[in-house]
Protein backbone atom coordinates (compact mmCIF):
# COMPACT_ATOMS: atom_id res chain seq x y z
CA UNK A 1 0.00 0.00 0.00
CA UNK A 2 1.10 3.55 -0.70
CA UNK A 3 -0.24 6.67 0.19
CA UNK A 4 0.47 10.13 -1.25
CA UNK A 5 2.56 12.28 0.18
CA UNK A 6 0.66 15.67 1.07
CA UNK A 7 3.79 17.37 0.41
CA UNK A 8 4.55 16.61 -3.39
CA UNK A 9 7.50 17.54 -4.34
CA UNK A 10 8.15 20.42 -7.04
CA UNK A 11 7.55 18.18 -10.47
CA UNK A 12 4.12 17.80 -8.56
CA UNK A 13 4.61 14.13 -8.84
CA UNK A 14 4.02 11.75 -5.86
CA UNK A 15 5.77 9.21 -3.70
CA UNK A 16 5.32 6.18 -1.55
CA UNK A 17 5.08 6.56 1.65
CA UNK A 18 4.38 3.43 4.34
CA UNK A 19 1.94 3.18 6.72
CA UNK A 20 3.46 2.06 9.43
CA UNK A 21 6.84 3.80 10.70
CA UNK A 22 9.90 2.55 11.91
CA UNK A 23 8.44 3.50 15.56
CA UNK A 24 5.55 2.31 15.31
CA UNK A 25 7.31 -0.95 14.39
CA UNK A 26 9.58 -1.10 17.58
CA UNK A 27 6.20 -0.59 19.30
CA UNK A 28 4.13 -3.99 17.87
CA UNK A 29 8.01 -6.08 18.24
CA UNK A 30 7.77 -4.82 22.10
CA UNK A 31 3.90 -6.34 22.79
CA UNK A 32 4.84 -9.12 21.38
CA UNK A 33 8.35 -10.06 23.21
CA UNK A 34 6.31 -8.65 26.69
CA UNK A 35 2.97 -10.39 26.06
CA UNK A 36 4.52 -14.10 24.93
CA UNK A 37 2.97 -14.57 22.10
CA UNK A 38 1.31 -13.59 18.50
CA UNK A 39 -2.09 -11.60 17.43
CA UNK A 40 -3.55 -9.75 19.56
CA UNK A 41 -2.22 -6.99 22.76
CA UNK A 42 -1.91 -8.12 26.17
CA UNK A 43 -4.94 -5.92 27.16
CA UNK A 44 -7.17 -7.76 25.01
CA UNK A 45 -5.93 -11.57 26.13
CA UNK A 46 -6.02 -10.53 29.43
CA UNK A 47 -9.43 -9.90 29.16
CA UNK A 48 -10.41 -13.13 28.43
CA UNK A 49 -8.76 -14.89 31.17
CA UNK A 50 -10.71 -16.41 33.92
CA UNK A 51 -10.46 -15.52 37.66
CA UNK A 52 -8.94 -19.21 38.47
CA UNK A 53 -6.75 -18.94 35.54
CA UNK A 54 -5.06 -16.15 36.69
CA UNK A 55 -1.27 -16.04 37.67
CA UNK A 56 -1.03 -14.95 41.17
CA UNK A 57 0.91 -11.50 41.84
CA UNK A 58 4.58 -12.15 43.19
CA UNK A 59 4.39 -10.06 45.99
CA UNK A 60 2.18 -12.85 47.25
CA UNK A 61 4.37 -15.34 47.73
CA UNK A 62 7.51 -13.08 48.88
CA UNK A 63 5.21 -12.62 51.65
CA UNK A 64 4.79 -16.25 52.53
CA UNK A 65 8.43 -16.72 52.57
CA UNK A 66 8.61 -13.86 54.49
CA UNK A 67 6.64 -14.87 57.28
CA UNK A 68 8.15 -18.07 57.48
CA UNK A 69 11.61 -17.31 57.49
CA UNK A 70 10.95 -16.00 61.10
CA UNK A 71 9.76 -18.93 62.57
CA UNK A 72 12.69 -21.17 60.71
CA UNK A 73 15.52 -18.83 61.79
CA UNK A 74 14.28 -19.16 65.58
CA UNK A 75 13.58 -22.59 65.70
CA UNK A 76 17.21 -22.91 65.00
CA UNK A 77 18.47 -20.08 66.99
CA UNK A 78 16.75 -21.77 70.08
CA UNK A 79 18.57 -24.96 69.50
CA UNK A 80 21.71 -23.40 69.41
CA UNK A 81 20.99 -21.73 72.39
CA UNK A 82 19.44 -25.18 74.29
CA UNK A 83 22.95 -26.87 72.66
CA UNK A 84 24.96 -23.83 74.09
CA UNK A 85 23.55 -23.76 77.32
CA UNK A 86 23.83 -27.88 77.98
CA UNK A 87 27.69 -27.51 76.76
CA UNK A 88 28.25 -25.01 79.28
CA UNK A 89 26.66 -26.79 81.86
CA UNK A 90 28.65 -29.96 81.50
CA UNK A 91 31.18 -27.58 81.43
CA UNK A 92 30.75 -26.19 84.90
CA UNK A 93 29.95 -29.70 86.01
CA UNK A 94 33.78 -31.00 84.77
CA UNK A 95 35.57 -28.29 86.61
CA UNK A 96 33.46 -28.73 90.10
CA UNK A 97 34.41 -32.90 89.48
CA UNK A 98 37.98 -31.75 89.07
CA UNK A 99 37.85 -28.99 91.76
CA UNK A 100 37.05 -31.91 93.98
CA UNK A 101 39.74 -33.67 92.82
CA UNK A 102 42.09 -31.02 92.98
CA UNK A 103 41.23 -30.49 97.17
CA UNK A 104 43.03 -32.06 99.20
CA UNK A 105 39.73 -32.92 101.74
CA UNK A 106 37.00 -32.26 98.19
CA UNK A 107 34.84 -29.64 96.73
CA UNK A 108 31.96 -28.56 97.86
CA UNK A 109 29.32 -31.52 99.52
CA UNK A 110 31.43 -33.80 96.78
CA UNK A 111 34.54 -35.73 98.30
CA UNK A 112 37.53 -36.98 96.29
CA UNK A 113 35.84 -40.67 95.66
CA UNK A 114 32.54 -39.02 94.47
CA UNK A 115 34.68 -37.06 91.62
CA UNK A 116 36.83 -40.30 91.01
CA UNK A 117 33.76 -42.32 90.41
CA UNK A 118 32.17 -39.52 88.04
CA UNK A 119 35.25 -39.03 86.06
CA UNK A 120 34.90 -42.76 85.60
CA UNK A 121 31.16 -43.03 84.54
CA UNK A 122 31.56 -39.18 82.43
CA UNK A 123 34.90 -40.77 80.59
CA UNK A 124 33.28 -44.53 79.90
CA UNK A 125 31.67 -43.73 76.52
CA UNK A 126 32.22 -40.09 76.05
CA UNK A 127 35.60 -39.39 73.94
CA UNK A 128 34.51 -35.80 74.32
CA UNK A 129 34.56 -36.02 78.24
CA UNK A 130 37.99 -37.61 78.35
CA UNK A 131 39.41 -34.71 76.31
CA UNK A 132 38.15 -32.19 78.47
CA UNK A 133 38.96 -33.79 81.68
CA UNK A 134 42.28 -34.18 80.97
CA UNK A 135 42.25 -30.57 79.58
CA UNK A 136 41.07 -29.29 82.93
CA UNK A 137 43.72 -31.16 85.08
CA UNK A 138 42.19 -34.32 86.32
CA UNK A 139 44.92 -36.56 85.28
CA UNK A 140 47.98 -35.25 87.90
CA UNK A 141 45.42 -35.75 91.05
CA UNK A 142 44.15 -38.98 90.27
CA UNK A 143 47.58 -40.51 90.14
CA UNK A 144 48.38 -38.81 93.25
CA UNK A 145 45.68 -40.25 94.70
CA UNK A 146 47.03 -43.67 93.60
CA UNK A 147 49.41 -42.49 96.86
CA UNK A 148 46.92 -43.16 99.44
CA UNK A 149 47.52 -47.29 99.57
CA UNK A 150 45.52 -47.55 103.13
CA UNK A 151 42.33 -46.23 101.27
CA UNK A 152 41.93 -49.24 98.94
CA UNK A 153 38.39 -47.76 97.94
CA UNK A 154 39.81 -44.37 97.12
CA UNK A 155 42.78 -46.17 95.05
CA UNK A 156 40.05 -48.14 93.66
CA UNK A 157 37.81 -45.50 92.35
CA UNK A 158 41.09 -43.26 91.32
CA UNK A 159 42.60 -46.45 89.14
CA UNK A 160 39.17 -46.82 87.44
CA UNK A 161 38.78 -43.48 86.52
CA UNK A 162 42.74 -43.42 85.07
CA UNK A 163 41.24 -46.67 82.80
CA UNK A 164 38.59 -45.07 81.36
CA UNK A 165 40.23 -41.89 81.01
CA UNK A 166 43.13 -43.63 78.84
CA UNK A 167 40.91 -46.12 76.63
CA UNK A 168 41.13 -44.59 73.11
CA UNK A 169 43.02 -41.67 73.72
CA UNK A 170 47.06 -41.96 73.36
CA UNK A 171 47.56 -38.29 74.64
CA UNK A 172 45.87 -39.45 78.09
CA UNK A 173 47.85 -42.75 78.18
CA UNK A 174 51.21 -40.75 77.76
CA UNK A 175 50.32 -38.21 80.32
CA UNK A 176 49.69 -40.79 83.38
CA UNK A 177 52.47 -43.01 82.68
CA UNK A 178 54.64 -39.25 82.48
CA UNK A 179 52.49 -38.33 85.98
CA UNK A 180 54.55 -41.47 87.41
CA UNK A 181 51.56 -43.65 87.69
CA UNK A 182 53.23 -47.07 86.47
CA UNK A 183 55.46 -47.55 89.80
CA UNK A 184 52.85 -45.98 91.96
CA UNK A 185 50.75 -49.00 91.02
CA UNK A 186 53.53 -51.44 91.28
CA UNK A 187 54.01 -50.01 94.11
CA UNK A 188 50.15 -50.96 95.25
CA UNK A 189 50.45 -54.24 93.76
CA UNK A 190 52.78 -55.75 96.48
CA UNK A 191 49.98 -55.93 98.88
CA UNK A 192 46.59 -55.63 96.49
CA UNK A 193 44.53 -58.63 96.00
CA UNK A 194 41.62 -59.57 94.39
CA UNK A 195 39.75 -56.03 92.62
CA UNK A 196 42.80 -53.77 92.81
CA UNK A 197 44.78 -56.47 91.22
CA UNK A 198 41.95 -56.56 88.60
CA UNK A 199 42.23 -52.99 88.32
CA UNK A 200 46.14 -52.70 87.67
CA UNK A 201 45.88 -55.15 84.77
CA UNK A 202 43.58 -53.46 83.21
CA UNK A 203 45.39 -50.12 83.39
CA UNK A 204 49.03 -51.71 82.36
CA UNK A 205 46.88 -53.35 79.48
CA UNK A 206 45.82 -50.24 78.98
CA UNK A 207 48.91 -48.30 78.97
CA UNK A 208 50.86 -50.93 77.39
CA UNK A 209 49.18 -50.41 74.03
CA UNK A 210 50.82 -47.40 73.67
CA UNK A 211 54.50 -47.90 71.30
CA UNK A 212 55.81 -45.02 73.61
CA UNK A 213 54.72 -46.63 77.20
CA UNK A 214 56.07 -50.06 75.98
CA UNK A 215 59.68 -49.80 77.20
CA UNK A 216 58.65 -47.64 80.34
CA UNK A 217 56.24 -49.96 81.82
CA UNK A 218 58.55 -53.17 80.66
CA UNK A 219 62.11 -51.29 82.30
CA UNK A 220 59.72 -50.92 85.28
CA UNK A 221 59.65 -54.43 86.54
CA UNK A 222 55.93 -54.67 85.78
CA UNK A 223 56.56 -57.95 83.65
CA UNK A 224 56.95 -59.83 87.13
CA UNK A 225 53.34 -58.65 87.79
CA UNK A 226 51.80 -59.25 84.84
CA UNK A 227 53.85 -63.00 84.63
CA UNK A 228 52.72 -63.63 88.29
CA UNK A 229 48.71 -62.43 87.73
CA UNK A 230 48.87 -64.73 84.93
CA UNK A 231 49.75 -67.38 86.47
CA UNK A 232 47.49 -67.13 89.56
CA UNK A 233 44.82 -65.93 87.81
CA UNK A 234 43.12 -69.13 87.29
CA UNK A 235 39.64 -69.47 88.81
CA UNK A 236 36.64 -68.57 86.87
CA UNK A 237 36.22 -65.57 88.73
CA UNK A 238 39.87 -64.17 87.87
CA UNK A 239 39.68 -65.07 84.11
CA UNK A 240 39.51 -61.98 83.05
CA UNK A 241 42.78 -60.73 84.72
CA UNK A 242 44.24 -63.69 82.75
CA UNK A 243 43.18 -62.70 80.07
CA UNK A 244 44.48 -59.13 80.18
CA UNK A 245 47.80 -60.00 81.56
CA UNK A 246 48.37 -62.12 79.04
CA UNK A 247 47.57 -59.41 76.40
CA UNK A 248 49.45 -56.89 78.24
CA UNK A 249 52.44 -58.89 78.26
CA UNK A 250 51.73 -59.81 73.95
CA UNK A 251 52.14 -55.58 73.89
CA UNK A 252 55.25 -55.62 75.48
CA UNK A 253 56.96 -58.42 73.99
CA UNK A 254 56.37 -56.33 70.71
CA UNK A 255 59.25 -54.59 71.75
CA UNK A 256 62.31 -56.19 71.76
CA UNK A 257 64.34 -54.00 74.64
CA UNK A 258 61.36 -55.60 76.96
CA UNK A 259 62.74 -59.76 75.55
CA UNK A 260 65.31 -59.45 79.24
CA UNK A 261 62.98 -58.39 81.51
CA UNK A 262 60.61 -60.61 80.10
CA UNK A 263 62.40 -63.47 79.95
CA UNK A 264 64.42 -62.86 83.67
CA UNK A 265 60.25 -62.93 84.32
CA UNK A 266 60.02 -66.07 83.55
CA UNK A 267 57.54 -65.71 80.95
CA UNK A 268 58.62 -68.76 78.64
CA UNK A 269 57.27 -71.66 80.70
CA UNK A 270 54.36 -69.72 81.59
CA UNK A 271 53.62 -69.21 78.17
CA UNK A 272 53.93 -72.75 76.91
CA UNK A 273 51.67 -74.05 79.67
CA UNK A 274 49.50 -71.67 78.25
CA UNK A 275 49.69 -73.61 75.12
CA UNK A 276 49.26 -76.78 76.25
CA UNK A 277 45.85 -76.44 78.02
CA UNK A 278 44.13 -75.64 74.58
CA UNK A 279 42.10 -72.38 75.02
CA UNK A 280 42.20 -71.73 71.25
CA UNK A 281 42.36 -67.34 71.94
CA UNK A 282 44.61 -67.70 74.63
CA UNK A 283 46.82 -70.11 73.17
CA UNK A 284 47.33 -68.06 69.97
CA UNK A 285 48.60 -65.26 71.99
CA UNK A 286 50.39 -66.95 74.22
CA UNK A 287 52.34 -68.39 70.82
CA UNK A 288 52.35 -64.72 69.56
CA UNK A 289 54.32 -63.62 72.72
CA UNK A 290 56.55 -66.62 72.07
CA UNK A 291 57.09 -65.76 68.62
CA UNK A 292 58.19 -62.21 69.48
CA UNK A 293 60.51 -63.54 72.39
CA UNK A 294 62.29 -66.06 70.16
CA UNK A 295 62.92 -63.96 67.32
CA UNK A 296 64.17 -60.61 69.78
CA UNK A 297 67.09 -62.76 70.77
CA UNK A 298 69.32 -65.79 71.25
CA UNK A 299 68.31 -65.87 75.03
CA UNK A 300 64.83 -66.04 74.36
CA UNK A 301 65.08 -69.23 71.60
CA UNK A 302 67.43 -70.88 74.58
CA UNK A 303 64.44 -70.00 77.20
CA UNK A 304 62.05 -71.41 74.75
CA UNK A 305 63.65 -74.90 74.18
CA UNK A 306 64.74 -75.20 77.89
CA UNK A 307 61.24 -74.67 78.68
CA UNK A 308 59.17 -78.26 79.91
CA UNK A 309 58.22 -80.14 76.99
CA UNK A 310 58.46 -77.12 74.47
CA UNK A 311 59.17 -78.95 71.76
CA UNK A 312 56.26 -82.02 72.30
CA UNK A 313 53.82 -79.31 73.13
CA UNK A 314 54.39 -77.32 69.80
CA UNK A 315 54.66 -79.93 67.41
CA UNK A 316 51.43 -80.96 68.97
CA UNK A 317 49.97 -77.31 67.64
CA UNK A 318 50.22 -79.09 64.22
CA UNK A 319 47.97 -80.85 64.24
CA UNK A 320 45.07 -77.90 65.64
CA UNK A 321 43.71 -78.25 62.01
CA UNK A 322 41.06 -75.49 63.47
CA UNK A 323 43.17 -73.51 64.09
CA UNK A 324 45.36 -72.39 61.41
CA UNK A 325 47.25 -69.07 63.22
CA UNK A 326 48.23 -71.18 65.84
CA UNK A 327 49.62 -74.00 63.13
CA UNK A 328 51.66 -70.81 61.63
CA UNK A 329 53.23 -69.56 65.13
CA UNK A 330 54.11 -72.96 66.40
CA UNK A 331 55.85 -73.49 63.01
CA UNK A 332 57.62 -70.68 63.20
CA UNK A 333 59.06 -71.06 66.63
CA UNK A 334 60.36 -74.65 65.68
CA UNK A 335 61.91 -73.15 62.37
CA UNK A 336 63.72 -71.16 64.83
CA UNK A 337 64.58 -73.93 67.27
CA UNK A 338 65.46 -76.29 64.60
CA UNK A 339 67.53 -73.73 62.66
CA UNK A 340 70.02 -72.87 65.24
CA UNK A 341 69.90 -76.27 67.81
CA UNK A 342 70.58 -80.00 67.00
CA UNK A 343 69.37 -81.11 70.44
CA UNK A 344 66.13 -79.13 69.53
CA UNK A 345 66.24 -80.97 65.64
CA UNK A 346 66.62 -84.48 67.63
CA UNK A 347 63.49 -83.63 69.86
CA UNK A 348 61.46 -82.92 67.06
CA UNK A 349 62.50 -86.20 65.44
CA UNK A 350 61.46 -88.02 68.56
CA UNK A 351 58.17 -86.15 68.90
CA UNK A 352 57.09 -87.39 65.38
CA UNK A 353 57.27 -83.93 63.89
CA UNK A 354 57.83 -85.24 60.16
CA UNK A 355 54.76 -86.20 60.12
CA UNK A 356 52.54 -83.42 61.34
CA UNK A 357 55.63 -81.57 58.92
CA UNK A 358 54.14 -83.51 55.94
CA UNK A 359 50.49 -83.35 56.93
CA UNK A 360 50.66 -79.32 57.31
CA UNK A 361 52.74 -79.31 53.53
CA UNK A 362 49.54 -80.49 52.43
CA UNK A 363 46.84 -79.16 53.78
CA UNK A 364 47.94 -76.35 55.80
CA UNK A 365 47.77 -72.31 54.86
CA UNK A 366 49.62 -71.06 52.16
CA UNK A 367 52.79 -69.76 55.32
CA UNK A 368 52.49 -72.82 57.46
CA UNK A 369 53.17 -74.87 53.83
CA UNK A 370 56.44 -72.66 53.60
CA UNK A 371 57.48 -72.78 57.67
CA UNK A 372 56.57 -76.82 56.92
CA UNK A 373 58.82 -77.10 53.86
CA UNK A 374 61.72 -75.11 56.07
CA UNK A 375 61.92 -77.69 58.66
CA UNK A 376 61.44 -80.57 56.95
CA UNK A 377 64.40 -79.63 54.80
CA UNK A 378 66.52 -78.55 58.04
CA UNK A 379 65.83 -81.77 59.29
CA UNK A 380 66.46 -83.50 56.06
CA UNK A 381 70.31 -82.40 55.93
CA UNK A 382 70.78 -82.77 59.08
CA UNK A 383 69.52 -86.76 59.28
CA UNK A 384 71.97 -86.66 56.21
CA UNK A 385 75.04 -85.56 57.74
CA UNK A 386 74.35 -87.62 60.80
CA UNK A 387 74.93 -90.62 58.27
CA UNK A 388 77.30 -89.92 56.57
CA UNK A 389 79.16 -89.00 59.71
CA UNK A 390 78.68 -92.44 60.97
CA UNK A 391 79.48 -94.56 57.56
CA UNK A 392 80.90 -92.52 54.91
CA UNK A 393 77.50 -92.78 52.62
CA UNK A 394 74.56 -91.78 52.21
CA UNK A 395 71.62 -94.68 51.94
CA UNK A 396 69.62 -94.25 48.58
CA UNK A 397 67.71 -97.13 48.91
CA UNK A 398 64.32 -98.32 50.06
CA UNK A 399 64.72 -102.22 50.37
CA UNK A 400 66.14 -102.59 53.41
CA UNK A 401 65.74 -99.33 55.57
CA UNK A 402 67.30 -101.69 58.96
CA UNK A 403 70.58 -102.05 57.25
CA UNK A 404 71.47 -98.16 56.65
CA UNK A 405 74.17 -96.57 57.99
CA UNK A 406 77.37 -98.70 56.76
CA UNK A 407 78.40 -99.82 59.86
CA UNK A 408 77.62 -103.36 59.91
CA UNK A 409 78.08 -106.65 58.23
CA UNK A 410 76.12 -105.64 55.36
CA UNK A 411 77.47 -102.05 55.28
CA UNK A 412 79.89 -102.86 52.16
CA UNK A 413 76.31 -103.57 49.81
CA UNK A 414 75.49 -99.94 50.10
CA UNK A 415 76.27 -97.91 47.29
CA UNK A 416 76.19 -93.85 46.88
CA UNK A 417 74.33 -91.68 44.48
CA UNK A 418 76.90 -91.63 42.23
CA UNK A 419 77.88 -95.89 42.26
CA UNK A 420 74.06 -97.19 42.29
CA UNK A 421 73.26 -100.00 40.59
CA UNK A 422 71.11 -99.86 37.49
CA UNK A 423 68.47 -102.16 39.35
CA UNK A 424 68.42 -100.25 42.40
CA UNK A 425 68.12 -96.89 40.46
CA UNK A 426 65.20 -98.13 38.50
CA UNK A 427 63.83 -99.18 41.82
CA UNK A 428 64.79 -95.44 43.60
CA UNK A 429 62.88 -94.40 40.05
CA UNK A 430 59.96 -96.32 40.53
CA UNK A 431 59.23 -95.58 44.08
CA UNK A 432 59.70 -91.40 43.23
CA UNK A 433 56.57 -92.61 40.65
CA UNK A 434 54.51 -94.51 43.01
CA UNK A 435 54.89 -91.58 45.87
CA UNK A 436 53.90 -88.83 43.00
CA UNK A 437 50.94 -90.50 41.54
CA UNK A 438 49.37 -91.06 44.82
CA UNK A 439 50.13 -87.92 46.44
CA UNK A 440 48.24 -86.56 43.65
CA UNK A 441 45.47 -89.39 44.06
CA UNK A 442 45.05 -88.15 47.61
CA UNK A 443 45.20 -84.34 46.83
CA UNK A 444 42.63 -85.13 44.14
CA UNK A 445 40.15 -86.63 47.00
CA UNK A 446 40.65 -84.01 49.50
CA UNK A 447 39.06 -81.30 46.75
CA UNK A 448 42.52 -78.96 47.02
CA UNK A 449 43.79 -77.38 44.51
CA UNK A 450 46.59 -79.71 42.20
CA UNK A 451 49.31 -77.16 42.80
CA UNK A 452 49.92 -78.72 46.40
CA UNK A 453 51.58 -81.87 45.18
CA UNK A 454 54.50 -80.12 43.25
CA UNK A 455 57.35 -82.42 42.19
CA UNK A 456 59.25 -80.77 44.68
CA UNK A 457 57.33 -81.55 47.72
CA UNK A 458 56.83 -84.72 46.21
CA UNK A 459 60.98 -85.22 46.07
CA UNK A 460 61.22 -83.40 50.05
CA UNK A 461 58.89 -85.84 51.49
CA UNK A 462 60.44 -88.96 49.41
CA UNK A 463 63.45 -87.70 51.35
CA UNK A 464 62.24 -87.31 54.56
CA UNK A 465 60.59 -90.96 53.59
CA UNK A 466 64.22 -92.05 53.56
CA UNK A 467 65.67 -90.60 56.64
CA UNK A 468 62.96 -91.83 58.59
CA UNK A 469 61.80 -95.33 57.67
CA UNK A 470 62.21 -97.08 60.93
CA UNK A 471 59.94 -93.87 62.59
CA UNK A 472 57.71 -93.45 59.98
CA UNK A 473 55.28 -96.74 58.98
CA UNK A 474 53.30 -95.19 56.71
CA UNK A 475 51.97 -91.19 56.34
CA UNK A 476 48.28 -90.22 56.38
CA UNK A 477 46.51 -87.30 55.09
CA UNK A 478 43.45 -86.26 56.72
CA UNK A 479 41.01 -83.52 55.30
CA UNK A 480 37.14 -82.87 55.56
CA UNK A 481 36.69 -85.38 57.30
CA UNK A 482 37.70 -88.30 54.40
CA UNK A 483 39.11 -91.62 55.68
CA UNK A 484 42.69 -91.84 57.04
CA UNK A 485 44.64 -92.88 53.29
CA UNK A 486 48.09 -94.93 53.50
CA UNK A 487 50.42 -92.60 51.04
CA UNK A 488 53.59 -94.98 51.18
CA UNK A 489 53.82 -98.50 53.06
CA UNK A 490 56.98 -99.88 53.62
CA UNK A 491 57.54 -103.86 53.74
Amino acid sequence: MAARCAHGDVGGGFRLWPIFSAASLRRKLLEVLTCGGGGGSCRSRSAYRSPQQRPRPRSDRLAELLRAEPSECGDEVVDDADAAAKKVAALEELKVVVGALQSGDGYGEMCRVEAAMVVRRKAKDDAGAREMLAALGAIPPLVAMLDEEQEDELVAAALYALLNLGIGNDTNKAAIVQAGAVHKMLRIAELAGGELVEALVANFLCLSALDANKPIIGSSGAAAFLVGAFESASSASSSTARHDALRALLNLSIAPANAPHLLAAGIAPSLVAAVSDGDGDAAERALAALCNVVAACPEGRRAVSRAHDAVPILVDVLNWSDEPGCQEKAAYILMVLAHRSYADRAAMSESGATSALLELTLVGTALAQKRASRILEILRADKGKQVADAGGIVVATMSAPQERGGGGDNGGEHDDDAGMSNEKRAVRQLVQQSLQSNMRRIVRRARLPQDLAPPSCCSLLFSCLLMEPTCLDAVFVVDRGIELEMLFPFP
